[in-house]
């Protein structure tokens, strides 16, 4: 640290000795630095006084607010963005709440109608089933209507068929020529008609 010292008192006295030179070159009407001539300093001050008076009073009438007014505006400018901010937040929040809302809503009638439909398709589809089931039994009841006609019209036709062939088999056996009365009395008094 010493050398460090030595150094600077070094340094301290080659600046001091550089000075001394300018004021005595000057002095002596060599030139040197004018601003380090003693009998200058009361004018530089002087100027320098004037000099900062000037610019404070510009600065502080002209350029300050302007400088003001700007940093002002900004932070209205930033206040008014920040509650524009909040009142769009409150807006879509508000139109998320009232999509949300709807969106329920149209579920809970979109539940609403599916079930309607399914128990008015349901009802419809009872009500055909029914007609059917109701033309089977009427086509049924027909068709065994048919069949008992046919039937009766069978049977009746098996006497009148029976009478030929008994006719038939009577000529042919005994070579006697009954008819289908003859035949019909003589079966009606022997019972066998029934």
């Amino acid at each position: 640290m010493p050398a460090a010292m030595t150094a600077l008192v070094a340094a301290a006295i080659d600046v001091g000795t550089d000075v001394a030179e300018a004021f005595d070159a000057h002095d002596a009407g060599g030139g040197g630095l004018p601003q380090l001539h003693a009998p200058d300093f009361a004018p530089q001050l002087f100027w320098l006084a004037v000099t900062f008076v000037l610019l404070y009073w510009i600065m502080s009438k002209i350029a300050l607010p302007r400088i003001g007014e700007v940093i002002e505006e900004r932070k209205d400018r930033i206040q008014r963005d920040l509650a524009a901010a909040e009142r769009l937040k409150a807006e879509t929040e508000k139109a998320l709440a009232s999509y949300e809302k709807a969106l329920s809503d149209a579920r809970a009638n979109a539940s609403t109608i599916a079930r309607q439909t399914r128990e008015s398709l349901n009802a419809e589809v009872e009500k055909d089933r029914k007609a059917v089931e109701d033309q089977l039994a009427r086509k049924l009841a027909d068709a065994e209507a048919a069949i008992d006609a046919t039937k009766t019209k069978a049977l009746a036709s098996v006497k009148d068929i029976a009478g030929d062939a008994v006719v038939s088999i009577v000529g042919t056996l005994s070579n006697v020529n009954a008819t289908k009365d003859e035949i019909a009395r003589a079966l009606a008094a022997s019972g066998a008609d029934k």
